[in-house]
């Protein structure tokens, strides 16, 4: 298993759009993935769960992954948050 942790920057937290983008990214990979805060943890491929940890901006996440390309999946779902997701 790879992980990291990474701080939520962009204005929104991950909610609607920033989720939605999150869960995109996370579903090109074949690994299980999942992201979590303060103790809980969710599958990060899906967009309920994903939005039910209610993580605002300045939260510290943890972005984990199990599978062929876990390190490949965390550190993309990384790159996006640190980049503060696309600008639309």
């Amino acid at each position: 298993m790879y992980r990291r942790e990474v701080v939520i920057k962009n204005e929104t937290g991950l909610h609607a759009r920033p989720a939605a983008y999150f869960v995109k990214e996370a579903s090109g990979f074949q690994a299980a993935i999942w992201v979590g805060k303060s103790g809980q943890r969710v599958d990060a491929k899906s967009i309920i769960s994903v939005m039910s940890l209610g993580v605002a901006r300045g939260d510290m996440v943890e972005i984990s992954a199990e599978g062929a390309d876990a390190t490949e999946a965390v550190e993309a779902l990384c790159r996006l948050v640190e980049t503060g997701f696309p600008a639309d």
